[in-house]
C-alpha cells in the first residue's frame, strides 16, 4: 500500500513538473494602473454624515441651529445636495426638529431623478429612505396598538360603568321596593292596631 502511494506521488510530481515547463513564461511584467482619483462624492457625503452625527450628539439648541442652516442652504440655493442634506436633517432621529414624514417626501422627489445625484449620495439617500420608510412602518404599528389598547381600555371601562350602573339601580328598585313593602306593613299594623282599638277583647269594653 506504501508503494502504490509512493508511485501515484510521483506521477503526480511528475506531471506538474511536466506542466509547468508547458505553461509559457510571461515576456514582461504588466505595468501597475495608475492610482485612481478619489471619488469627489465621498467628500460630500462625508459632510453630510458628519452633520447627521452632530445632529444626536449636540445640545437641543444646536441641533435646532443645524436644521435651519440646512433649511436656509435648501431654500436659498436649492441644489439637489444641499435639498438632500436637510432632507438627512430631517431624517435623524433622536432630536427635536426631525421629520421622517417630511424626510421620505423629500427623499423620495430627489431620488426620482437619480442622475441629479453624485454616486455616493445616491447610495446615502437610498439608505436613508429605506431606514425612513421602516420608521415610518413600526410607528403606524405602534399608533395602531397604542389605539386597540386604548379602545379595548375604554369599552372594558364602559363595560365596568354599565355594570356599576345596573348594580346602582337595582339596588335602588330593591330600596324602593322594600319600602313600599315596609309602608304596606305599617299600613296593615295600623289597620289591626284600630280593629282591636274599637273592638277590644270580652270583659275589655267600655260601657
Amino acid at each position: 500500500m506504501l508503494r502504490k502511494v509512493t508511485r501515484i506521488a510521483m506521477v503526480t510530481a511528475g506531471v506538474l513538473v511536466a506542466a509547468c515547463g508547458i505553461l509559457p513564461q510571461p515576456l514582461e511584467r504588466t505595468p501597475a494602473s495608475p492610482a485612481q482619483p478619489p471619488d469627489p462624492s465621498l467628500s460630500v457625503v462625508a459632510e453630510h454624515l458628519e452633520m447627521m452625527a452632530r445632529l444626536v450628539q449636540t445640545t437641543p439648541s444646536t441641533q435646532a441651529e443645524i436644521v435651519q442652516a440646512a433649511r436656509d442652504a435648501a431654500e436659498l440655493a436649492p441644489t439637489t445636495s444641499n435639498r438632500l442634506k436637510f432632507a438627512l436633517a430631517l431624517a435623524t432621529p433622536g432630536h427635536g426638529q426631525a421629520n421622517a414624514t417630511t424626510a421620505r417626501q423629500m427623499l423620495t422627489e430627489i431620488l426620482a431623478t437619480p442622475e441629479a445625484l453624485l454616486p455616493a449620495e445616491r447610495a446615502l439617500a437610498w439608505v436613508s429612505l429605506r431606514e425612513v420608510e421602516q420608521r415610518l412602518i413600526l410607528q403606524a404599528e405602534n399608533s395602531k396598538l397604542q389605539g386597540d389598547a386604548a379602545r379595548l381600555a375604554r369599552e372594558r371601562s364602559a363595560a365596568t360603568n354599565r355594570r356599576l350602573q345596573a348594580e346602582i339601580d337595582e339596588n335602588a328598585r330593591l330600596k324602593k321596593a322594600l319600602a313600599e313593602a315596609q309602608a304596606k306593613l305599617d299600613e296593615i299594623s295600623r289597620i289591626e292596631r284600630s280593629i282591636v282599638e274599637r273592638n277590644p277583647p270580652n270583659g275589655n269594653r267600655s260601657p
